[in-house]
């Protein structure tokens, strides 16, 4: 139960952060979190818990919050400044990526205490981040796109809770079953593999529909700007 409560007060946390950017640097700072959720998570989900009895990865939560700010983007600025979050969020993995391989090489001095624990964070790092390239890319172009059918067909704000989970929900199981395979296959038994892309999905799916409050608390945001503006 600990545990639960636990990663419960996170999601919690990752939500009312992901306003706060929002709120201080506009679209900015979704930009901003975009990219600090590709860093985080792709730290975060090398690191294994159990949760509701199963085996799972850490990371779904701020990750799935990219999923909430381009959402965010897409219907408040439009399809083209979310492909713009998107190539943002890929960048900042690329380069994420490319900046601790080459620091991995440096040989460590005596007094260095780190770099095994550096090895063992980013010394996977290449597979993980091809995955979460992949995975990031294909799942987030077909979020925007299904986010922004959905907006055509229901443009009311009425229905802001329906193009918000209809292009989450799926774009979450294109995003699960390409990253758990090319990351994970192979390397845990199919047992644990199998339970953790279960998990993974279910879990982005827990955090995809809790996250819709906050994308109506982000257009009320928006208004408000708009207001004092004026």
């Amino acid at each position: 139960m600990e545990t639960i409560l636990l990663w419960l007060g996170l999601m919690l946390i990752n939500f009312i952060a992901i306003l706060i950017f929002y709120k201080l640097f506009d679209e900015t700072g979704l930009y901003v979190w975009i990219a600090i959720s590709a860093i985080i998570a792709n730290i975060q989900v090398i690191k294994t818990i159990e949760l509701f009895g199963l085996v799972v990865t850490m990371g779904n939560i701020i990750y799935g919050t990219s999923f909430l700010a381009t959402d965010i983007l897409s219907e408040i600025y439009g399809k083209d400044k979310a492909k713009k979050g998107v190539y943002i969020g890929l960048l900042t993995l690329v380069s994420m990526t490319i900046v601790m391989q080459v620091s991995l090489m440096f040989e460590p001095h005596a007094s260095d205490f780190a770099q095994s624990s550096l090895e063992v964070i980013f010394g996977i790092m290449p597979r993980i981040a091809f995955a979460s390239l992949v995975a990031y890319f294909l799942s987030q172009i077909h979020d925007i796109w299904a986010y922004n059918f959905w907006k055509e067909k229901l443009p009311d704000l009425k229905f802001l809770w329906i193009r918000n989970n209809a292009s989450t929900l799926v774009s979450q199981l294109i995003d699960s079953a390409i990253f758990t395979f090319i990351a994970f296959y192979g390397v845990f038994s199919r047992q644990v593999f199998l339970e953790i892309f279960i998990t993974t999905y279910v879990l982005k799916l827990f955090v995809a529909v809790l996250d819709t409050p906050f994308i109506y608390i982000a257009t009320l945001i928006n208004k408000t700007k708009l207001e004092n503006v004026k």
